[in-house]
């Protein structure tokens, strides 16, 4: 199937312009400016580095792959596409979290019970992906979850009971862009940008929208790390 739009038009029409605006509109209620942007900056930098094995290794494996002509440049097996993604979808998310208010006046010092309890949690995440893993029709979503858990370790075991104190924010700031994404992500496999694997993917969908639930929870995980990582780093700066 070819689609009628290119990956990088794809951006230029429903990423481009979002991230135009939240830039222009930009609030800084979270923090200051400087603590925003240079925490997203920091977040952006690690979301590259840190996604492209997980991301490459699941294209070569025919996890999912792009209708024809829809990828133009490619880099490491990764459409260029993929790349300026990670980027935008970092930056958009950061500049809308600033938009949030959080108390930061805890203090940073935390009971080591606290912190396990958090790692605990991320532990938990990591064996649901990798049970999920046993089984071809698990491959995008165990793997999706196992390479979660280790910046959810990070985030929940530093500061999980602030981002719980502050979850009106963090749910927030989280599901509005994580819903969006969804949205223009069931267009573009609508229009055949990219398809899923149907045997590496459960075969599960989010109701009325038809979402396969493997890219509903990338989008809410990869959302709320962005969230999280702002909100501890603006809380550690402050205090």
């Amino acid at each position: 199937m070819t689609p009628p739009l290119s990956y990088l038009q794809f951006h230029a029409l429903f990423v481009a312009p979002v991230l135009a605006a939240l830039a222009l509109t930009a609030t800084y209620r979270l923090g200051s400016r400087r603590a925003v942007l240079s925490g997203t900056a920091l977040l952006t930098g690690l979301a590259v580095v840190y996604t492209i094995p997980w991301d490459g290794a699941l294209i070569r494996r025919g996890v999912w792959w792009y209708g024809e002509g829809a990828v133009l440049v490619r880099l490491w097996s990764i459409p260029l596409g993929e790349y300026l993604f990670f980027v935008f979808q970092t930056v958009g998310v950061g500049l809308w979290t600033a938009r949030f208010r959080v108390d930061t006046d805890r203090p940073l010092a935390t009971p080591l019970p606290t912190r396990l309890v958090g790692l605990a949690a991320a532990g938990a995440v990591a064996a649901v992906g990798l049970a999920l893993l046993r089984a071809d029709a698990g491959l995008y979503l165990g793997s999706l979850l196992a390479w979660s858990a280790p910046i959810l370790a990070l985030q929940w075991g530093f500061g999980w009971h602030f981002l719980a104190g502050e979850w009106r924010t963090v749910a927030a700031a989280t599901l509005v862009p994580a819903a969006y994404l969804c949205g223009i992500d069931a267009l573009a496999l609508g229009l055949g940008l990219w398809t899923l694997s149907g045997q590496y993917t459960t075969g599960f969908a989010v109701p009325l929208v038809g979402l396969p639930i493997e890219e509903a929870v990338f989008f809410f995980l990869t959302s709320l790390f962005v969230v999280q990582g702002v909100v501890l780093y603006v809380w550690l700066l402050d205090r």
